[in-house]
């Protein structure tokens, strides 16, 4: 039924899909999907909350262990989250195409996840910062946190481009967000910090 479920409001949202569509879809009586999963409302929550799970499940899977180097760990994680998107266009649309214009209690909780894989990010370019020693520098914690932040945009809006170039391979995909971002995350670790000419600094 959530495979239906998500199959129809990825390509309706959830204004227009229509529990009868939803029913047809999974080869059961409409009344069966109330029963089982609620209104429409739950429905899609339960659509979201699920591929999100699949979502971070993957990544964390792939970007787990220690006796990896940081670096290593961040090229798992891209790989394994365009290598979701690629394989799971249905739930990235529920997630990212229809979920996050519903607002509400909705975008609270994908504001939560976002959070989450946001955390983890963080610590990973902070384990970075402390493997290469206290002579290199890569700024504040508030400094790491702001990168995580981008990283993260950018690796979302990066997926909605791989959606629409779907000839385009995950792993080519990851490769392109990890030399843009880990060879400038590089330089900082150096100590090499871009600074406006004319412009005064942010305090």
């Amino acid at each position: 039924m959530l495979d239906a479920a998500v199959s129809v409001f990825s390509r309706r949202g959830y204004h227009a899909a229509s529990m009868d569509e939803i029913a047809e879809v999974a080869g059961i009586s409409k009344p069966m999907v109330y029963a089982y999963l609620g209104a429409k409302e739950d429905l899609f929550a339960a659509c979201v909350r699920r591929e999100a799970d699949r979502l971070l499940a993957a990544v964390v899977g792939v970007a787990d262990g220690d006796e990896l180097p940081p670096e290593e760990l961040l090229w798992r994680g891209l790989r394994a989250f365009f290598a979701f998107v690629d394989e799971n266009r249905d739930g990235w649309a529920v997630l990212y195409r229809q979920a996050r214009g519903e607002g509400g209690s909705l975008g609270t909780e994908l504001d939560s996840i976002r959070g989450r894989v946001v955390d983890v990010i963080t610590l990973l370019l902070g384990r970075t910062k402390a493997v290469h020693g206290s002579e290199r520098t890569a700024g504040t914690d508030v400094d790491l946190a702001a990168l995580a932040h981008a990283l993260v945009g950018a690796t979302e809006s990066l997926a909605g481009w791989k959606v629409d170039h779907p000839e385009e391979r995950p792993d080519a995909v990851a490769s392109r967000l990890m030399n843009f971002v880990w060879v400038g995350f590089d330089n900082l670790l150096r100590g090499q910090v871009w600074r406006p000419h004319t412009a005064t600094e942010p305090t």
